[in-house]
């Protein structure tokens, strides 16, 4: 097993000498096999290992033992111990996810969290075993190339030295070595999907494949080449098809609906990643659909891709969208929507010396005098009317808006100053065309938005 793993560090670059490595130990054979490894390689490497520990405090007594156990074979081996102890039952419900995403998330932020202190690499003991049924349960989900790519032996700072290697062989080495682990009795409950795959499907598949593990771990890196090359044909499609605006990008339908199937599938995924959605292959089928005809799909809770006059985007849904409204007054600091407003007042001479010195916004500009006392900050309400300064054409906001391309979820949180329907300034567009400054303005009124 250390020559393989040794062989994995060095194709993939993973350890230099004088490292830090942060170890996830949870006590089973995988991860004390290791630590064990990265032990071997300490003194000459230079390396400093620190371990880190997360009690779930799910399984109660056997939690507090695995605790035990972790805390105690770092001492007898010299190694830095530091500690998560969380009630993830109680943490899922908080943040409405199941216990084992739960405790996943928690886990890799402790471990982040640690190895930004300690300014190191993050070694978890993934094997090819796990790889295995990591493939097997992303293709239950009708995932892309890259689901079947399975666990990358290196993301970011994460390195995983047992990736080629299978539990089987780990036992083995532990066997061998006599390296005492304990028993996580949760892994042979079928009540997580992980479990069932790997106690009732990966024994099937080693009856008709004794080395499916590897096999598999084969056509992962297979895959991986023709994925890295796909997703550089996503990204360079993307680039063309992209239209920036001052509400973020969209993406011009029509190009991104003649792609090839495979490199829109790509391409899509890869906008969803912005928001940390991972698309499955219903959603990608019902999003090239609205590319087509337009539409919107809900991709994950509150969470839409959106198809609209000839754009295609992926946005959240803003549900803080408040109906208040603020007077307009110089000298104040207002706040709307969770943004606040700085309006102050200066006359003409004094506008004209801060010119000199410095850039105005000159959308954020208006004619002071010309704003009744009536006039409040507020969102846009049904028959809202805009006159546009130099064309001098009056347009309802929801056509303004339209010719503008302003995505919809955007447009009831911008930010209007009005009085009734009339509309003298708009937030990002600037004042309509009877309250902007001019040659006979005396006195100027800036509104200065600080998000």
């Amino acid at each position: 097993m250390e020559n393989k793993a040794a062989k994995t560090v060095a194709k993939y670059n993973m350890l230099d000498e004088g490292d830090t490595i942060i170890v996830g130990l949870s006590g089973g054979a995988d991860s004390c096999a290791l630590l064990h490894f990265l032990i071997s390689l300490r003194e000459k490497m230079n390396l400093r290992v620190v371990v880190c520990h997360v009690n779930h405090m799910l399984r109660g007594e056997e939690a507090d033992r695995d605790e035990a156990f972790v805390r105690e074979l770092c001492q007898k081996n010299d190694v830095e111990f530091r500690l998560l102890k969380i009630d993830i039952a109680a943490e899922a419900k908080k943040r409405k996810l199941g216990t084992e995403q739960c405790g996943r998330d928690v886990r890799y932020a402790f471990f982040e969290e640690t190895a930004k202190e300690f300014q190191a690499k993050i070694a978890t003991a993934h094997t090819a075993s796990d790889n295995a049924e990591t493939v097997i349960f992303n293709l239950t989900r009708g995932c892309g190339v890259r689901g079947l790519c399975g666990i990358p032996p290196v993301r970011k700072n994460i390195i995983r030295p047992l990736i080629e290697v299978t539990r089987a062989e780990i036992e083995e080495y532990c066997k061998k070595n006599k390296y005492d682990y304990v028993t996580d009795s949760s892994n042979q409950t079928r009540e997580y999907t992980r479990n069932k795959i790997r106690l009732d499907i990966i024994p099937v598949l080693k009856e008709i494949n004794p080395s499916f593990e590897k096999t598999i771990a084969r056509m992962s890196r297979n895959l991986k080449c023709n994925a890295d090359y796909l997703y550089s044909q996503a990204k360079n499609s993307l680039s063309k098809a992209r239209a920036k605006t001052s509400y973020g990008d969209i993406y011009k339908a029509e190009i991104l609906y003649s792609l090839d199937e495979a490199v829109f599938a790509e391409a899509v995924s890869i906008m969803a990643k912005n928001f940390d959605v991972t698309l499955e292959a219903k959603h990608i089928e019902l999003i090239r659909d609205i590319t087509k005809n337009s539409g919107a799909v809900e991709v994950k809770d509150n969470i839409y891709a959106v198809s609209e006059q000839g754009y295609l985007r992926i946005i959240k849904k803003n549900e803080n969208i408040f109906s208040e409204t603020v007077p307009f007054c110089s000298g104040d600091t207002v706040v709307i929507n969770n943004k606040k407003l700085n309006i102050s007042k200066m006359n003409i001479d004094e506008f004209n010396n801060r010119k000199k010195n410095g850039n105005f916004l000159f959308h954020n500009l208006l004619d002071y005098d010309t704003i009744p006392m009536s006039a409040l900050f507020r969102c846009r309400e049904n028959g809202d009317v805009f006159r546009l300064p130099k064309r001098n054409v009056t347009k309802t906001l929801k056509k303004l808006f339209n010719e503008l391309k302003i995505p919809k979820e955007q447009r009831d949180s911008i930010i209007v100053l009005a009085d009734g329907s009339d509309i003298f300034w708009i937030e990002g567009i600037g004042a309509d065309a009877n309250h902007g400054i001019n040659d006979k303005t005396k006195n100027v009124a800036l509104i200065e938005l600080d998000f």
